[in-house]
């Protein structure tokens, strides 16, 4: 124990270690003292999942905030600065006495909210509706708990950001950004405060936390040291973050005892304890000269820890799954909110949302958690998913009894739902009730669909369960009416479709009238992938070895300090191949490999009408610490490689580096001299390289099996036992779609959402109705611009479904154009002038005579969430002059504290809304002669 400190009545100089002396007259800080006031940004960043699991950081976050709460009453000028909103909401439903408490410093000014989302994720594998819910979440519980949002965005410890988050920022109305990763050493950006700029033009002010987002215990001189040798020192004013972190606490005794310190001695410069919005507030005081002269950066903020992108596979799987059903569940339960009156489950959505955003926590989908913490992460995804198929099926089942299905006993009804709002052509593998003889499909109409026999399901006679694969064509957020027909196939049928062209299979070539693709038979991959109709092979004479690339790998879970994982391996041994179907409709082979105990299969489907190559995996994973790599090379020359990223698309270097992606990535280049290129679309998987070489290739990394949650530069103690990732089996799809130099040609995004998010065939019986066999509800036509969500709206109305419709739309080629998104389950049309990459977000009523009004990604008016919001009547092509509801919104980022940016002033234009094909009401066309109900 430390004596006492003699004082001898002399006056205090320099202020002593430990407790501060109270009530000190004031005195003048040094004339030495560096010109810079240092804001102290007190907070602890709580890792609700990561070593532990959550319902430790449940009470972690109440022992925290009390803690803060304290040191408040302690101290007349601490600040504590909050974000991620779960933890709120937790400390809200445990202790309501804890909670009033933060209300009134909330509204003292002295518990500052940040960041605005429900918790902070991983920021670049989620959709970029999840990074939208974050927020939609997030600031409407700000909002309705203290009566104001956050405004300034704080992701402090995910381990990579989107180039695109400033545009999902931009919409939840913050107009600045904390983060630490990547640090000065792992990226070209030197900046610590810069202004970020994503694809479509959106800006936020960047501010990188110098050194750490936590402290220790005990004095904060280290802290700061460290800080001020991290960052800009040009800068002048500067925030340094404070306070135990990652498994709570916050700021300490010491920790404030110690600021006080040196701030009397200068020994810094001016310590304030302080907010984000206080600095920040600061920084646009200086003017717009110094705005000016901050640098911008348009690229993300990559790499810290790449192996994360590609460890624990399984939770990869269940988000992706989570996250298609929620945006499909949206989808249907607004149409029938809408169209029928069904009361939106908005409680439901909102719970189930909750589940899959915590579980995009960046301790939990990077895979960097502990074993026991994924139990809980497949629980709450798999509660996500039940609700969303508790939601599908009632809306699907409410239009299905209203669809006119006439009687016909020798057919079997089968509805297909459209999940997108585009019109799509896929193949339906369907369950039925067996038929002893021959069956076909037809249409509503009675025209043959093309159709062959696959393997069941069910390995049992006890249920007569056949099994079929059918080709579809479903209107766009729709369905169509099919039957399956118990008889042989008429010789000559009339088709629905095109009529089914040349298909054939052997072990080593698939061939249709528009490619031809032959299999190394000493590799089992593709050696040639002719086109037909450009005579271009992208894959010709490529060395099929390549194909699957196993390495061991010793780095950690995160993999820190990994470039690449493009390392070359051993090729999987080919096991054998087989044809499995041979037509009329596709083509489906089977290649097996193996290596040591892992088994990987990979089945090739060729559509008759297809250029595009569908692959289902399964693999069988049974390495500890090793990696397999699914490597596409080429024959392309000259390569460039761009990747889907959340809203948008980036080209990146063709350098071998591991990189985040969503659900494709493109190689595009020469071939011959004439343009040419590869896409690859992907489910599940989210690590990737662009590798250059001989053979330029793609890579995906399938499997990495590192040890649970272990960290470099600890080493693995060989007298431990260890859980190793990713052991057993998993499934994923992914296509190979060449081009002729335009990625866009086959609509890589779009593809990805169908691979992920299937339509939906369900068996229905005879009974009259009022709906047609054919309809479609919502089309965003396909085009440049995609209808993300549509959904109903956070806020209730009156009306027997209680929602108006909300519709988001993105730019996904990067071009300025027009876009015509039907609504045909409102009756009506919205026509918006979009810019490249441009996120939009528009209310629609149900009620037709109310005017349609854009909103923010909080679903506030766009009026409300911005300042000087100008209105204007304006009119376009062949509309001019259409009265008062055709307003141009155009919204200037200046609310206080904003960076000034034009934030397609030019391109805020929605004309007013038309009548669409359906009736007057909005419902698609009924009947014209219903048939007597049948319930058989």
């Amino acid at each position: 124990m430390s004596r006492p400190r003699q004082t001898t009545g002399a006056p205090l100089s320099n202020a002593p270690a430990g407790t501060q002396p109270r009530d000190l007259p004031p005195h003048p800080r040094p004339h030495a003292t560096p010109d810079r006031t240092i804001h102290m940004i007190g907070n602890s960043h709580i890792d609700p999942v990561w070593l532990w699991p959550w319902q430790e950081g449940y009470q972690e976050a109440r022992a925290t905030f009390w803690s803060a709460i304290h040191r408040m009453d302690e101290y007349p000028d601490f600040v504590f600065t909050c974000d991620q909103m779960v933890l709120l909401s937790w400390v809200e439903e445990q202790d309501p006495e804890l909670f009033a408490r933060i209300t009134e410093r909330v509204a003292e000014g002295r518990w500052v909210n940040v960041g605005g989302w429900w918790v902070e994720p991983d920021c670049n594998m989620p959709m970029g509706e999840s990074f939208a819910r974050q927020g939609l979440y997030g600031q409407r519980y700000l909002i309705s708990r203290f009566g104001k949002p956050a405004t300034v965005g704080m992701n402090a410890d995910p381990f990579g950001h989107s180039a695109s988050l400033p545009t999902v920022l931009r919409g939840h109305g913050l107009d600045s950004y904390l983060f630490l990763r990547p640090g000065p050493h792992e990226s070209a950006l030197d900046d610590t405060l810069f202004h970020w700029q994503a694809p479509d033009g959106s800006r936020v002010l960047a501010y990188r936390i110098p050194f750490e987002y936590c402290s220790p215990a005990g004095s904060v001189d280290g802290q700061v040291d460290k800080a001020l040798g991290a960052l800009d020192r040009s800068l002048g004013d500067v925030m340094v973050l404070y306070g135990v972190g990652n498994h709570g606490g916050g700021p300490t005794i010491a920790n404030i005892e110690s600021i006080h310190r040196y701030d009397r001695m200068g020994s810094f410069g001016r310590l304030r304890m302080s907010s984000p919005r206080e600095y920040l507030d600061g920084v646009h005081e200086r003017g717009p000269a110094f705005l000016d002269g901050l640098a911008t950066w348009t690229d993300d903020l990559q790499h810290h820890a790449p192996g994360c992108y590609s460890a624990h596979s399984g939770i990869k799987a269940w988000q992706r799954r989570a996250q298609y059903a929620l945006l499909s569940a949206e989808r249907w339960a607004a149409v029938t909110a809408v169209h029928d009156g069904t009361p939106y489950p908005r409680e439901d959505l909102e719970r189930a949302w909750k589940q899959v955003l915590f579980n995009q926590f960046h301790d939990v989908l990077p895979g960097s958690a502990i074993e026991h913490a994924y139990d809980d992460a497949r629980d709450q995804l798999g509660e996500a998913v039940a609700i969303a198929k508790r939601i599908i099926v009632r809306a699907h089942n409410t239009i299905a009894r209203q669809v006119d299905i006439p009687q016909d006993t020798a057919t079997q009804p089968v509805l297909v739902f459209n999940p997108h709002p585009w019109p799509v052509t896929t193949d339906v593998e369907l369950h039925y009730g067996s038929h002893p003889g021959a069956v076909h499909v037809v249409d509503g109409d009675g025209a043959v669909a093309v159709s062959q026999p696959t393997q069941s399901r069910a390995a049992t006679n006890q249920t007569g369960r056949g099994a079929l694969v059918f080709r579809a064509e479903v209107p766009a957020l729709g369905y169509r009416l099919y039957r399956v027909r118990t008889e042989a196939e008429p010789a000559r049928p009339e088709w629905s479709a095109a009529a089914p062209g040349a298909l054939s299979a052997t072990g080593t070539v698939l061939e249709n009238d528009l490619v031809r693709i032959e299999l190394d038979p000493a590799t089992g991959w593709i050696r040639s992938y002719l086109d037909k109709r450009t005579g271009l092979d992208v894959l010709q004479g490529v060395d099929g070895s390549r194909h699957t690339q196993v390495c061991d790998d010793p780095t950690d879970t995160w993999g820190h300090r990994v470039v690449s994982y493009a390392w070359a391996g051993d090729s999987m041994a080919l096991a054998r191949v087989v044809v499995r179907e041979s037509g009329p409709l596709r083509a489906r082979v089977r290649v097996e490999r193996t290596w040591g105990a892992s088994t990987l299969t990979e089945e090739l489907l060729l559509d008759h009408d297809s250029a595009v190559l569908r692959v289902d995996v399964t693999l069988d994973w049974r390495e500890r610490a090793h990696l397999l790599k699914l490597r596409f090379p080429t024959a392309l020359t000259d390569p460039r490689a761009t990747y889907q990223i959340p809203y948008a698309e980036l080209e990146r270097p063709v350098d071998g580096a591991e990189e985040p992606g969503q659900g494709w990535v493109d190689l595009t280049g020469t071939l011959d001299g004439r343009p040419a290129g590869l896409t690859l679309v992907t489910t599940n998987k989210h690590g990737y390289d662009v590798s250059p070489g001989d053979e330029p290739s793609i890579g995906v990394t399938a499997v990495r099996s590192p040890v649970y949650a272990w960290h470099d530069p600890r080493l693995l103690d060989g007298d431990d036992v260890y859980a190793y990732q990713d052991q057993g089996i998993q499934r994923f799809s992914y296509e190979l779609v060449p081009h002729a130099g335009d990625r866009h040609a086959a609509d890589p995004g779009r593809r990805a959402a169908l691979l992920g998010s299937p339509v939906r065939a369900m068996l229905e019986s005879f009974h009259a109705g009022a709906l047609p066999h054919t309809a479609s509800f919502a089309s965003d036509g396909g085009g440049a611009v995609s209808i993300t969500a549509l959904k109903g709206s956070e806020d209730p109305v009156d009306g027997p479904g209680g929602a108006d419709l909300v519709v988001r739309a993105v730019e996904t080629r990067g071009e300025r154009g027009t876009a015509r998104l039907e609504l045909p389950v409102v009756g009506r049309t919205l026509e918006a002038e979009f810019g490249p990459f441009q996120l939009r977000t528009f209310r629609v009523p149900a009620d037709p005579d109310a005017p349609v009004v854009e909103v923010d990604l909080v679903e506030r008016p766009l009026a409300d969430a911005r300042g000087d919001v100008r209105a204007a009547a304006v009119g376009s092509a062949g509309h001019e002059g259409r009265g008062a509801d055709e307003q141009e919104r155009r919204v200037a980022a200046e609310t206080p504290g904003a960076t000034p940016t034009d934030d397609h002033a030019a391109t805020d234009a929605l004309t007013t809304t038309e009548a669409s094909t359906p009736d007057a009401t909005g419902r698609p066309r009924p009947a014209e002669a219903p048939s007597a109900d049948d319930a058989g």
